[in-house]
């Protein structure tokens, strides 16, 4: 049985230079969200919804591997926004910041698949953000992207330049919320090695 490596099969995607902003056209996909609000790693809903996403995510692999149709369970991706923005890409107050935390799930997942897994992991956890998460699909499509290697703590001047600089310089605006895809593991990374695609979906002025 081949494995599918979502990040190798769509390597525009998961692999964008790390000095130079890239335009891609994201496809729809489907996800597993959580809402939230606070400091990420700080307030216990943050923790919550990670748990309840990744049990969610790797029953949801077991049964499709019972399919013959195995895969990397994707990487952990989150949208960013606050109610004043400068909090987020200026002042970072992240006492301020709401989020959706989310992972994708192969098109081949279907609503009996997602709620066979919603049941089985009930059964053997007790998880408070499993009654708020939801599969949805995500329509993105054209966005800026590029790879942020460091610490989330010093993507400000990235943001910066993103939003303040190439978006008005090339005839963009914004189209969608900030989005994060995390390649690395902060648990098993130190900082100054993380490696984060900050993607921003974009529209012509």
């Amino acid at each position: 049985m081949t494995k599918t490596d979502f990040k190798k099969e769509w390597k525009n995607l998961y692999k964008p230079s790390k000095t130079e902003f890239q335009v891609v056209e994201v496809p729809d996909m489907a996800f597993y969200k959580v809402d939230g609000h606070g400091t990420p790693g700080v307030v216990p809903e943050y923790t919550a919804a990670i748990e309840a996403l990744y049990a969610m995510s790797y029953k949801t692999k077991f049964l499709s591997k019972k399919l013959e149709k195995d895969y990397v369970v994707p990487p952990l991706e989150g949208l960013w926004w606050a109610d004043d923005m400068a909090t987020f890409s200026t002042a970072r107050d992240k006492s301020q910041w709401h989020w959706t935390m989310m992972i994708m799930t192969p098109e081949w997942i279907t609503e009996e698949m997602v709620a066979e897994s919603r049941t089985e992991v009930l059964k053997k956890k007790d998880l408070p953000s499993l009654a708020k998460l939801r599969w949805e699909i995500y329509q993105e499509g054209l966005c800026v992207q590029i790879l942020h290697l460091g610490s989330y703590d010093d993507e400000g001047p990235v943001l910066a330049r993103m939003h303040g600089e190439w978006m008005p310089e090339h005839g963009y605006t914004f189209n969608g919320l900030h989005h994060e895809i995390y390649l690395s593991d902060p648990r098993r990374v130190e900082p100054e090695k993380l490696k984060t695609i900050l993607r921003q979906p974009i529209c012509n002025l």
